[in-house]
């Protein structure tokens, strides 16, 4: 188990919170519609400036969603959130 007070490097909790919504069709399709984002280019699209910041936009979107998404990955919800606030740029929400 991961503890919760650590800070995670931002671009790898980024990563995490996308396998996250990978192994949940129903959330893969959400972040996919309000991306725009073809399933096929997840990969391509991974590398681009500003995407791992779009995962945590989505995921600090939905309440319901952060508190899974800390729950199942041993991060604190504040964690993720200091971890959006780090990669930077704008907010998608």
């Amino acid at each position: 188990m991961k503890v919760r007070g650590i800070q995670p490097d931002p671009a790898d909790l980024a990563g995490q919170a996308l396998l996250f919504l990978a192994g949940d069709a129903e959330q893969l399709g959400a972040f996919l519609a309000v991306t725009g984002l073809d399933p096929r280019r997840i990969r391509e699209a991974a590398k681009e400036h500003g995407f791992l910041a779009g995962v945590l936009d989505h995921i600090l979107g939905d309440e319901k969603l952060l508190l899974r998404f800390s729950s199942e990955s041993g991060v604190a919800p504040e964690r993720v959130a200091e971890a959006r606030r780090a990669l930077g740029g704008a907010n998608l929400h």
